[in-house]
Order: structure tokens, then sequence, then C-alpha cells
């Protein structure tokens, strides 16, 4: 059931299901573009978009979700929806393999910064407006790399600096770059992970699974985490952080919400992928 309240606090809850098995999809972005409005579904698909005096009825909600068509509905539609946000799966176009009888020798590399740097700076997940930790859901925080070999990614390793959380889980996003922002995935892989225990220190996420290969004429490729669910160590539980330098020739990528407009910095986190290339 999707139901809208209007109040002093404007919000939409809802429930978001696979059209095929009424199964609940977890981790589906929901927002409005350019709004700072956005959230996710937990792992049960029910979902609380909290809206901002910028929202108004005419404006849009989208529904997305790898491996499934993108709904749409205006905010005004919402509130006549009584049943659950059904999405429809979609097939997926796989990207054509050429196998070669030539042997091709491969090189490991590191792309990105492999470096803790002093710990004077850190980029961090919370922000002075946020009421509460889940203002941060569907957040992201990232990385401009440069592809000069085409290269299988194995993992993507980032030094935690501050964690006040018992579990953390977030999923992993390569998008295009057109015009210096970040645009469509590259990826359609829902690469989800959890960090335990107030991990501090270097983080890896295995990629082998997802076979990613990325070839050089992409030249260019964003690579950012999202935030999906927490569990607060205790009430005053805030801080997520990641070590990170001011950089003129790096380029980090932010926003608040799914959904909303990409922001970028001239940051260089400690945030590196490991891969093999040609």
């Amino acid at each position: 059931m999707s139901v809208i309240v209007y109040s002093q606090e404007k919000l939409i809850s809802g429930k978001v299901l696979n059209f095929e098995n009424n199964e609940p999809l977890a981790y589906v972005n929901i927002g409005i573009k350019n709004k700072t409005v956005g959230t996710v579904s937990n792992d049960n698909g029910l979902f609380k978009l909290s809206l901002n005096d910028k929202v108004t009825s005419k404006d849009t909600i989208i529904f997305s979700y790898i491996g499934f068509k993108t709904e749409k509905y205006l905010v005004s539609e919402l509130n006549k929806i009584k049943e659950p946000i059904l999405l429809q799966p979609k097939n997926m176009e796989l990207d054509e393999v050429v196998v070669s009888s030539k042997k091709i020798k491969l090189k490991s590399k590191k792309i990105g910064r492999t470096s803790k740097g002093l710990g004077l700076m850190h980029s961090n997940f919370y922000s002075y407006y946020e009421k509460d930790v889940d203002d941060r859901l569907s957040k992201e925080r990232g990385m401009k790399f440069k592809m000069k070999r085409n290269c299988h990614i194995k993992d993507l390793n980032f030094n935690i600096t501050s964690n006040d959380f018992k579990s953390l889980k977030f999923r992993v996003n390569f998008y295009k770059i057109q015009d210096g922002l970040p645009t469509d995935l590259i990826v359609q892989e829902n690469i989800i992970f959890e960090i335990k225990d107030n991990f501090l220190g270097w983080f890896k996420v295995d990629l082998e699974p997802y076979k990613i290969y990325l070839k050089e004429e992409t030249e260019e490729v964003a690579v950012t985490i999202q935030w999906l669910e927490s569990v607060k160590e205790n009430k005053k539980s805030k801080y997520f952080a990641i070590s990170t330098a001011s950089s003129p020739t790096h380029t980090a990528y932010f926003r608040e919400k799914a959904m909303d407009s990409w922001n970028k910095g001239g940051q260089n986190l400690s945030f590196y992928l490991n891969a093999m290339c040609e």
C-alpha cells in the first residue's frame, strides 16, 4: 500500500514488489530528480520518502532498479494508489564477448589512491543538517577513474577512518561520465556489501563474482558506494568517513539522494580498484 501523508512533515510510504512473483524488492532507488528527495526500499521492499518544500503535486517520483523497468508516478497519483508499487523485470542485453586465441599478458594494476595520507582530511557521509541516520539512505560518494587499458576489475578498496555502526550496507555503482558528471550505469549488477562491527582501516569489496571488464574506450568511469542500510552502535552514532586529500587533478563525486543532481570536488579519496589489465 502507498500512503501519502501531508502534515508538518510530508511523507510517502509504501512497498515495492516484483510484478512476476510478488516478492519484495530490496534497495530500490526511489526519488525525484534534482529536488534532494530520495531513498531506497528496505530488505522487505518497504520505503518512506520524505518530501521537502521544493516538491509539488506535479513532480514525478521515479522507481529505478537494476534488471527492472523504471516506473514513474506523479506525487498526486501516489495519493490515490492503495496497492504496492510493481516493477516488471526486463530482458537484459549482455555485451558481446570476443574470444581470442591470442594469449594476452595481463598486468596487475591499482587504479586510484592507495595511500591513507596523513589522515588530516575525511570525507564523511554525515552532514550537519541531517536529523537522523536514515536521512542518509541512498546517499553516494565516489571517484572518477581514468581507464588507460582494457581491465578486468578484481576488487574495490577504501580506507575507513571513523565508523559508529554495528552494520552498514552499501551498493557499488559504476557510471559512465558525460560532460564531467556520472550518467548511466555501466555495470548492470546489484553489488551489495556489508561492513560489520565498527570496522576501521582498509576494506575490500570482492568484485570477482561480477566479471566486470572495463574497456579503454570507456576512458573515464565513476565508481561510487551508495548507502542502503545501517544499524547504529548507540543513539549518538552518526559518523562514517573515508580518508581523503585535496587535489586539483582528481575528481570526487557525491550526491545526497537517489535521483539528485551530482556534485563534484577536487578531492582524492583513499579509494582504489585492483585490476588485471592488458
